[in-house]
């Protein structure tokens, strides 16, 4: 079975920063994408980050140039180090692996960012 375990959630003060990890294990086929949700309350999921296999990044406009995905092969561990947190970012943040014909996905942590 395919879990995939999130850490580093947590509240942190404006201007802050925090590094979220999500390593996966059990039997999973080739990893096409690994990447970064976020969910506010009231909101819908949206995409924060996201990097493939060949080492392509993308990022939600939002968090352009404070965010960092980053990744262990070996480890089949993806990292979002978030720097300079705003209130704003506040949210749940689950991790996604997408592999060929699936999805999974974490249990989410939570980051609190007070003004």
């Amino acid at each position: 079975q395919v879990q995939l375990v999130e850490s580093g959630g947590g509240l942190v003060q404006a201007g802050g920063s925090l590094r979220l990890s999500c390593t996966v294990s059990g039997r999973i086929s080739s990893i096409n994408i690994m990447g970064w949700y976020r969910q506010a309350p009231g909101k819908q999921r949206e995409l924060v980050a996201a990097g493939t296999s060949d080492g392509n990044t993308n990022y939600a406009d939002s968090v352009k140039g404070r965010f960092t995905i980053s990744r262990d092969n070996a480890k089949t561990t993806v990292y979002l180090q978030m720097n300079s947190l705003k209130p704003e970012d506040t949210a749940v943040y689950y991790c996604n692996v997408k592999v060929p014909l699936s999805a999974y996905w974490g249990q989410g942590t939570q980051v609190t960012v007070s003004s």
